[in-house]
């Protein structure tokens, strides 16, 4: 009996630490957000994979939320959220859009959540100081090659000249602003910078309008000499499959693009989660948040940041050496810039 007694007070022993063992791994792993619960829907323009990615450390840092994405280009996305406005219920709960513009557009529209975040201090970027929107990452519209079919000096190592250079003609390519939000910013910053008669030497270049991932293919056969695209389409290569694709940084000014992160307000939300949007907010903001960014192929939008992406110039030196951008221009001419993209470039084509 005594034997059987101390066996089966042994067991007990063993299940209580097991169980004490069971809920301490529980709580290392919810980590401080683990009070944050419910659902978010996120609209983004991010990439999938790095969609991907971000999601995976969200489930470790909010374990008990559910974080849900749709992915879109930014186009895409606005045309959604005009439809949704329409029936004044958008269905996200926060947006992650390409760039700064649109953000002006929705906090005028009234449909944006103030919120001053606890990070915004620790911000390299000019963010609204009432809180409705901040920058999450940088993107930068860039040129590239293919060292294995071109040389760098036979190229366009400015945007200028990328749409000049004759021996490029027939051979290069560019992004769409009708589709692409950072597409559009950089027909603002280059408008700004060289008038509407850039594009009327893009379109005489014989320019070719298509996305990142046509662009880049046709970079690496060699049907593309020189392609304007974002920066992180050529990291990603580079890092994931040793592609030898190269980045030229232009001399006359990078097109920084600073893409925004906000949240709808509670009444237009459909989960009325405000909490979980701010605390989603504090950790995009956070150094661990932009981590996330960096691995992405994206540049911190922080002070002083440790990393770089992969292969990439600095961040301090891509702003810098920033192409000026005016934001309010940006939003309210959007119609005009897009205007001056097709008549020179989309229907000169046909």
């Amino acid at each position: 009996m005594k034997k059987k007694f101390l066996l089966l007070s042994l067991a007990l022993v063993m299940l209580i630490l097991t169980s004490c063992g069971k809920k301490g791994d529980s709580a290392a792993s919810d980590g401080k957000n683990a009070e944050i619960k419910g659902k978010i829907v996120i609209y983004t323009s991010m990439y999938e994979d790095i969609i991907d990615n971000v999601k995976e450390k969200l489930k470790k840092e909010f374990p008990n939320l559910e974080v849900e994405f749709f992915q879109g280009g930014t186009g895409t996305l606005q045309s959604k959220i005009v439809a949704e406005m329409q029936a004044n219920k958008i269905g996200a709960d926060m947006l992650m859009v390409a760039e700064p513009s649109y953000s002006l557009e929705l906090k005028e529209k009234g449909v944006l959540h103030a919120y001053l975040s606890k990070n915004a201090e620790n911000l390299a970027l000019e963010y609204d100081k009432e809180g409705y929107w901040y920058p999450v990452r940088i993107l930068n519209m860039v040129l590239a090659y293919n060292p294995d079919k071109y040389k760098k000096e036979d190229l366009a190592l400015t945007f200028d000249d990328f749409a000049k250079k004759e021996s490029l003609k027939g051979k290069i390519s560019i992004p769409d602003p009708l589709k692409s939000g950072t597409a559009l910013a950089a027909v603002s910053a280059l408008t700004d910078k060289y008038g509407e008669g850039y594009f009327e030497s893009l379109s005489k270049q014989n320019a070719v309008v298509e996305s990142g991932s046509v662009a880049v293919t046709k970079l690496e056969t060699g049907e593309a000499a020189e392609i304007m695209i974002l920066e992180e389409s050529i990291l990603k290569k580079r890092q994931e499959e040793g592609s030898k694709l190269e980045v030229i940084y232009p001399t006359d000014g990078i097109i920084a693009i600073p893409s925004t992160i906000m949240t709808i307000k509670e009444d237009m939300s459909p989960n009325k989660n405000i909490k979980a949007a701010e605390a989603l907010t504090d950790w995009f903001l956070s150094p661990a948040g932009q981590e996330a960014i960096v691995e992405g192929w994206m540049h911190s939008v922080l002070k002083n940041p440790e990393k770089a992406p992969f292969d990439a110039l600095s961040t301090p030196e891509i702003l810098k050496a920033a192409m000026p951008i005016n934001w309010d221009k940006t939003y309210h001419d959007r119609e005009n810039l897009r205007q001056i993209f097709e008549k020179h470039i989309t229907k000169a084509k046909k």
